[in-house]
């Protein structure tokens, strides 16, 4: 099975992978190389999970572009 994942640097410099269209899949290293590795076994986790309880094993998703306006306060 083929999986999108996005992974971006959170505040403490750590890598987050996630998996979108399997709820709840997340995990994270402290390189790009070890995040995507770490969310391969969480992927695999998931599904067990999931098959476990009857779940669909994956959700469809999809990205949409939203425009927000944003003024920063003065703190």
């Amino acid at each position: 099975m083929k999986f999108l994942i996005t992974i971006f640097q959170d505040e403490d410099g750590m890598y987050v992978a996630e998996c979108p269209s399997i709820p709840g899949c997340v995990s994270q290293g402290q390189t790009e190389a070890e995040a995507e590795k770490n969310i391969h076994e969480a992927i695999k986790e998931c599904l067990e999970v999931r098959a476990e309880k009857g779940l669909p094993l994956t959700v469809s998703t999809r990205q949409i572009e939203v425009e927000v306006e944003w003024r920063q306060s003065r703190y």
